[in-house]
């Protein structure tokens, strides 16, 4: 009978040392999955801080009206910089309030280290006053500078006089008033004494 009793006693002894050994390696896996999910838990946010529907920035000097952006939508991010996904249009307006200057773009940004707007896509800018249209696929304004710029292939048609001016990059007054090309070729009309 004592032979039995220890048998049982030993049996159960064994029964408690593996089902303790079983509770200890699921603590340490339970542990272990816990550091897992706080790894996950911690993960940074990478999107838009902000979103903003139907925005209009207005930029002035002493009162008057000097540039104008109208978006659908910008996303703010957590640096600052600014995402316009749908179109960008932008409105230059010379010292009496008028709209000179017409930019309308696919999509666009700011970037806040540099303090600089970009336009992308489908970039045109018309000039109301010489009936001049420019094309090209980025633009970059400076609010700073107040100059606009880019190191991308444009055009410039006259509409009036049939002129055409193709570049690789050009440096412009905010209002497009005086352009510089960087490397320029074009067809012009001249009239001239013979």
């Amino acid at each position: 009978m004592l032979r039995v009793f220890q048998s049982a006693y030993h049996r159960q002894n064994m029964f408690c040392s593996r089902f303790f050994a079983v509770l200890v390696i699921t603590g340490l896996v339970g542990l272990s999955s816990c550091s897992n999910n706080d790894k996950k838990i911690g993960a940074l946010y990478e999107g838009p801080i902000e979103i903003v529907n139907n925005v209009q920035i207005r930029y002035s000097e002493q009162g008057l009206p000097k540039v104008q952006m109208v978006t659908p939508l910008s996303m703010t991010y957590s640096n600052q910089n600014k995402i316009f996904p749908d179109t960008v249009n932008i409105n230059f307006f010379d010292p009496t309030g008028t709209i000179i200057t017409h930019l309308r773009a696919d999509s666009g940004r700011f970037d806040h280290a540099t303090n600089v707007y970009i336009v992308k896509g489908h970039v045109k800018v018309i000039k109301s006053q010489t009936e001049e249209t420019l094309t090209t696929s980025e633009l970059s304004w400076s609010p700073v500078t107040k100059k606009v710029f880019t190191d991308k292939p444009l055009t410039v048609r006259n509409t009036r006089t049939s002129e055409i001016t193709k570049a690789v990059g050009m440096d412009a007054e905010q209002d497009f008033t005086r352009i510089k090309f960087r490397k320029a070729t074009g067809i012009y009309k001249f009239s001239g004494v013979p």
